[in-house]
């Protein structure tokens, strides 16, 4: 069984309870404008370049197959419209100027990984996160690990949009203690302009998920210019109200460090703020949301 991942994170604290290993798929159903982590929307390895590292050697130069590399007095380029992202290039770069994102991994190899800090996970009540990337994406791959961990008795998060197929949702139910569920805007239509997709299949999904009994946390991106209003925080509220198997909130403040990602990837940025939300600004709507819910609400 394999699978296409761009990273495996260990000790991670925001991604479940407990210490956790993530492992992070490549590949979404939505296409999010604020996405910090832009080099998961395509399911096939790509190349990042950063320009402020390359120090002009030419080693790339040497290794490419397609011979898409090329220097001068002024930099470097290659044609990425040419370039099968076989990491080449990026295995000689010596500043890491050239990054291979994305490889085909299989269950047994990424699941070894997790095992190394099995006595983390049971002693701190942490565990197995799949998260990317949108893991149900690839529903096989991800059913697959979560399997393995339940035999291993490794507790189990999965972190999606929501956007899948009902039936792959309801095979991972056995194996999976907590769903870490996306719920970015209430309206469709906005959400559509903002994620490339309206939220009914999500809201579905999320009811489905409430229905079956499932552990579900409510990660809400909060992002400037999108749904930091008032009216959104009231539609988290009515959520978490309407569906008993919501367990928490966790409040997602905007970051802009996808925007460089973006630019190492050679496309534009879909969402260009470039500060950080305050943290303080948030505590208000956290604090109010706390008051009006019996859940735990957090910043993360």
């Amino acid at each position: 069984m394999k699978g296409m991942i761009f990273n495996i994170q260990r000790f991670c604290l925001h991604d479940g309870p407990g210490i956790r290993t993530t492992v992070f798929f490549k590949g979404c159903s939505l296409n999010c404008a604020w996405c910090h982590n832009p080099e998961s929307h395509k399911s096939c390895p790509e190349l990042l370049y950063s320009p402020a590292n390359c120090i002009r050697c030419g080693a790339c130069a040497q290794v490419c197959p397609e011979k898409l590399h090329s220097r001068s007095g002024s930099g470097h380029s290659f044609d990425r419209a040419l370039c099968r992202a076989c990491g080449a290039c990026a295995a000689v770069c010596p500043t890491g100027a050239l990054e291979l994102s994305g490889k085909e991994a299989d269950a047994d190899e990424v699941f070894a990984q997790v095992l190394r800090d099995a006595e983390f996970y049971r002693a701190g009540s942490g565990g197995l996160t799949l998260s990317g990337g949108e893991p149900m994406a690839q529903p096989a791959f991800a059913l697959e690990l979560a399997r393995k961990a339940r035999e291993a008795g490794i507790h189990v998060c999965v972190e999606t949009c929501g956007y899948c197929d009902r039936g792959d949702l309801k095979k991972m139910l056995p194996y999976t203690d907590l769903f870490l569920y996306d719920f970015k805007l209430a309206d469709s239509e906005a959400h559509k302009r903002w994620t490339g997709a309206d939220n009914a299949m999500i809201l579905d999904n999320l009811a489905f998920l409430n229905e079956s009994g499932a552990g579900i946390v409510l990660r809400c991106p909060i992002i400037p210019g999108v749904n930091f209003t008032d009216g959104h925080f009231d539609s988290i509220e009515r959520v978490s109200q309407l569906y008993p198997a919501v367990r928490q909130i966790d409040l997602e403040p905007y970051h802009p460090l996808g925007i460089q990602k973006s630019m190492r990837l050679g496309r534009a940025a879909g969402f260009e703020l470039d500060g950080f939300l305050e943290r303080d600004r948030l505590e208000v709507y956290a604090r109010r949301l706390g008051s009006r819910v019996p859940i735990q609400v957090n910043i993360i």
